[in-house]
């Protein structure tokens, strides 16, 4: 095992990982809202928000995807030690994680099945800003309407489309988090609606 592998994990873990389950939650609870995060120092290519949500939620059960940049022999090591989590492809996974385009297709992913929608993954993207504008976010835990940077508002629509089935998704960016479970409804930003009628 590589020695960079044993360092970087939660200095304090029942208390680092009750912080950052809480800070997660309240992110799922709320979609688009930007909550921080930190406690872990995973390998590059990983923020230090992928890193910490990872050690809150994998464990030796939950299967996990690197994708792209992630799948390095330091991140494997590194999620090894720390969790325990066994390494799989993207149609057996938990969690995945890992930028954008590395993580597509979405197809790849299961989404729960009609009997045991909960048998899903949960995508965790790292992008290279978190932002509260763009997309437009209606539904459960967002009182009128929120705004999130999201990578491709069409696939999330779609993806909400098929509630209950579905992915969930967590963005990650430095020691910043934001999360959009399948049951956000996604609209087009503002700007970009404005701009259609505009035509």
């Amino acid at each position: 095992m590589q020695a960079n592998a044993l360092t970087g994990g939660f200095a304090n873990p029942p208390a680092d990982a009750a912080n950052a389950f809480r800070g997660l939650m309240e992110a799922m609870a709320r979609p688009g809202t930007i909550r921080r995060i930190a406690g872990a120092t995973p390998p590059a290519p990983l923020s230090a928000a992928a890193g910490t949500v990872l050690l809150t939620l994998c464990d030796s059960d939950t299967p996990v995807h690197l994708a792209g940049g992630a799948d390095c022999d330091d991140m494997r090591s590194w999620l090894a030690f720390h969790t325990g989590a066994p390494l799989c492809g993207p149609q057996h996974c938990q969690f995945a994680v890992g930028t954008w385009e590395a993580l597509l297709p979405l197809s790849d992913y299961p989404i729960g099945t009609p009997d045991y929608p909960d048998r899903s993954a949960t995508l965790i993207v790292e992008v290279p800003a978190l932002e509260a504008n763009g997309a437009t976010l209606s539904g459960p835990g967002i009182r009128d309407e929120a705004r999130l940077s999201l990578p491709d508002i069409a696939a999330f629509q779609d993806n909400a489309a098929r509630f209950p089935l579905g992915l969930d998704f967590v963005f990650t960016c430095g020691n910043r988090v934001a999360a959009l479970p399948r049951s956000t409804r996604v609209g087009a930003s503002n700007d970009a609606a404005a701009q259609e009628e505009a035509r």
